[in-house]
């Protein structure tokens, strides 16, 4: 498990950089695709927008028709008249606005769409060295959460903002045009609510950006405990995990209160703004009427005009809520996305092509950390062919020197050559390309077992398949299935830890890359099936070049070569025979592993 304490001192770190404009900056950049649809969306809305604030316009005609007709006759014709444009003004608005909401929705999901293809496609880019300092919850919360809150509040937001904006810009037109006095009156009375606005949304930033960071939190903690829930109760740590569960809920919780009830106070705050200019029309409506400046028309007029001001302004403070959520977000998602990729090998042109399966590192060294070297001075050839163990206590850099082979890491000096060309010239997928391989922990995905065994290799015949699962010895139970090999592998599935290893045995048999990486193949299956799979491997793999990581001594007896490590050199090499002889450090552990199997036995 990742420390929860490092992680959070490095998200606090992070969390200090995030700047609203900035990010909202990039956000906007990443959206230039969708130029276009947005800005037929802003035009499907301000046509909306100026059909709707004609309407009062309209309305103070018809009030004046009838104000002036009650002392003689209403003329109901110009009445109707003025009725029915009004209902053609009105019906085209919602048409507009749906066409708008229609564009609107379309975009979100695009943008969603692409984003989540480019976490994706990021995901295969990035070292390994980023996954082992974030937890695998918080990078699929960057994934999902993230992704999903910058969804919902474009869908929610965007919209409403540009209607709200053309709404806002054509009421001041309109009220301008109707009566510059009122106007102002109406324009003064609603600065506040800008004031109030601004202070809200500056206080409430930091919380939003900190929800999204503990949610990210809350979801590593999660997938930590989910995916080790048995050793969890094995050592009663239930206790310590609801601990620490707890207090990530209580900081998620404080920053989702803090969040949610500052940004809250937007919508009443506007609604008072709101009344309150309603009453600033209304006595300076009633002021201007009475010394026969205006009519009754304009203060109907006015009325709808300050609702048609101030309600943008309701729905800006609402906005701004989800925009800060999605700010935050936005900065998570990006954060991931600007992570500092692996190297750019398109240009490399050298391919190997026919590996005989020479391996050799020459005076290679390596650290994770440039202050913490863990290979010193690793050198050894091994020839095409060979069967190569390494063995040695836990931390000796056995695992190590696969992912250098495999290009997992880059080494930091030395070579490491196949078939007499250095890895550096060749590409990592290239040099992945020439092996197979079995971990300890075993990986199988939801599909078929047949799919399973012939995961991403072509031209695997059925024959092949159940060739190798005979020589693993899975044929047998495979067969016992109710589908044989079409049996779909989930959490249904009832198939044993050391069932699952075997698969991915098979998995690794055929496949025809020249070598093949064995790292504690076997340490999942019981005794009398690892003797087996030893026959088997002894017999399909002549003609590979085998790396051999064990623990268990008893299983490279045969190996060509048995490599011992400890702190990051080979201190002893030669075969199971040559090394016991010499009675060293592997004579040690043999010895050692040896008296404890028969303690176990007995």
């Amino acid at each position: 498990m990742k420390n929860p304490t490092n992680f959070q001192n490095q998200a606090i770190k992070k969390r200090e950089k995030f700047k609203f404009s900035v990010t909202w900056g990039k956000l906007l950049k990443y959206c230039k695709p969708f130029y276009f649809l947005a800005v037929l969306s802003i035009v499907f809305a301000i046509g909306g927008t100026v059909f709707t604030i004609i309407g009062p316009d309209k309305l103070k005609e018809i009030t004046d028709l009838i104000s002036s007709g009650l002392l003689t006759e209403i003329d109901l014709e110009a009445v109707a008249n003025i009725g029915l444009t009004l209902i053609a003004f009105y019906s085209s608005s919602v048409i507009l606005s749906y066409l708008q909401g229609f564009v609107v929705a379309t975009v979100n999901q695009k943008i969603s769409k692409k984003m989540r293809g480019d976490i994706s496609k990021k995901i295969n880019k990035l070292p390994l060295k980023y996954f082992d300092s974030n937890t695998f919850g918080d990078v699929l919360s960057r994934v999902t959460n993230d992704v999903d809150t910058i969804s919902q509040a474009l869908n929610q937001s965007m919209g409403t903002l540009v209607i709200s904006l053309a709404q806002f810009i054509g009421a001041i037109i309109m009220m301008f045009v109707t009566n510059w006095i009122m106007a102002l009156v109406a324009i003064a009375s609603s600065l506040l609510g800008f004031v109030v606005m601004g202070l809200i949304v500056a206080k409430s930033q930091k919380h939003f950006v900190k929800q999204q960071l503990y949610l990210g939190e809350m979801n590593g903690h999660i997938e930590e405990v989910y995916s080790g829930h048995n050793v969890i109760k094995v050592y009663n740590a239930e206790e310590e995990f609801g601990k620490r569960f707890n207090k990530l809920n209580k900081n998620l919780y404080s920053c989702g209160w803090k969040s949610q009830f500052i940004s809250g106070l937007m919508m009443p705050l506007m609604n008072f703004i709101g009344n309150f200019s309603y009453v600033a029309v209304c006595v300076a409506g009633a002021v201007l009427t009475v010394k026969g400046i205006i009519s009754f028309g304009v203060i109907v007029a006015f009325m709808i005009y300050i609702r048609l001001f101030t309600q943008p302004l309701s729905q800006f403070a609402q906005a701004m809520t989800s925009l800060q959520s999605a700010g935050a977000a936005s900065f998570r998602v990006f954060q991931f996305l600007e992570e500092k990729e692996l190297e750019d090998e398109r240009n490399k042109k050298v391919l190997l092509n026919n590996v005989s399966g020479n391996i050799e590192f020459r005076n290679v060294k390596f650290g994770y950390s440039k202050d913490k070297v863990i290979i010193n001075d690793f050198s050894v050839n091994v020839k095409a062919g060979q069967k190569v163990a390494i063995v040695g206590p836990t931390g000796a850099g056995k695992t190590t020197i696969v992912n250098l082979l495999m290009r997992f890491y880059e080494i930091n000096d030395g070579e490491i050559l196949i078939d007499g060309v250095s890895t550096k010239t060749l590409t990592r997928e290239n040099v992945r390309d020439q092996f197979c391989m079995v971990l300890q922990d075993t990986w199988l995905f939801e599909g078929t077992i047949k799919e399973n065994i012939k995961y991403n290799q072509k031209n695997v015949t059925q024959e092949e398949i159940i060739n190798a699962c005979k020589a693993v010895g899975i044929h047998h139970f495979i067969e016992t299935l109710p589908n044989g090999y079409e049996t779909i592998l989930n959490e249904d599935a009832s198939i044993s830890s050391g069932q699952k290893q075997l698969i991915t045995i098979a998995r690794a048999m055929v496949d025809k890359s020249p070598m093949l990486i064995l790292d504690e193949a076997t340490s999942s299956v019981d005794t009398r099936t690892e003797v087996l799979i030893q026959k088997a491997m002894d017999k399909l793999m002549k003609k590979r070049t085998s790396i051999i990581i064990a623990h268990r001594l008893s299983t490279i007896k045969n190996a060509d070569l048995i490599l011992v490590m400890k702190d990051g050199d080979v201190i002893e090499k030669g075969t199971h025979k040559q090394l016991l002889r010499k009675k060293g450090y592997y004579f040690e552990l043999y010895n050692s592993q040896f008296e404890r199997e028969n303690i176990m036995n007995d």
